[in-house]
């Protein structure tokens, strides 16, 4: 009977001793974060219809450039100079096709939002390319590695003013598209529900 009780108690010496070692201190949240961190509340009320912004500018776009956050993945297209006039025109499509020449541009993903700004990529007063980019490839230092909806980047050119990016992204989600000072904003919602 004593043995027992010993080898008991060793045996819960030891697991709670393992257990300990095994997470190391700070590595857990409090159960009150992490419950906070599972159910953040995001916006919602964006819908995937097509959405259009007034607006033109001869100043060339020059970046592009994409982040993750807590409820959306994001697209920031950079247009120095041009205030907060850039026009925009962002809705989903079944294909990509480039203006012009038509020429179909394929997008991975489970749908396409066909991005639009109305600005050159290219400097109208010498036509020497103002962004790096190259018909039908992925966007030049876009990683989309890690994103939660974004699929795939392709750039599909200038044309009379308007540079046009398809963006794949995982399922037709919510989106929003902002005007902001010098560039152009599009977020795309993780999911349809109101929590990340």
């Amino acid at each position: 009977m004593v043995r027992i009780s010993r080898a008991c108690a060793t045996l819960a010496l030891v697991g709670a001793t393992m257990g300990v070692a095994a997470v190391p201190a700070g590595a857990a949240p409090a159960v009150g974060q992490l419950s906070t961190a599972r159910t953040a509340a995001c916006p919602t009320g964006w819908g995937s219809l097509a959405k259009t912004g007034a607006g033109a500018t001869v100043a060339p776009m020059t970046d592009v450039r994409t982040g993750r956050h807590t409820c959306f993945d994001r697209m920031v297209i950079d247009v120095p100079g041009a205030g907060s006039g850039v026009g925009y025109s962002v809705r989903y499509v079944d294909r990509l096709y480039q203006d012009g020449s038509g020429r179909y541009i394929p997008v991975a993903g489970g749908a396409v939002l066909e991005v639009r700004v109305s600005a050159p990529a290219y400097d109208p007063e010498t036509g020497a390319a103002t962004y790096p980019g190259r018909v039908a490839q992925p966007l030049p230092g876009v990683n989309l590695t890690g994103y939660r909806t974004f699929r795939d980047t392709r750039f599909a050119g200038s044309f009379e003013g308007d540079t046009q990016i398809g963006l794949g992204v995982r399922a037709r989600l919510p989106f929003r598209v902002q005007q902001l000072d010098d560039r152009v904003v599009v977020d795309v919602a993780h999911s349809w529900n109101a929590t990340s």
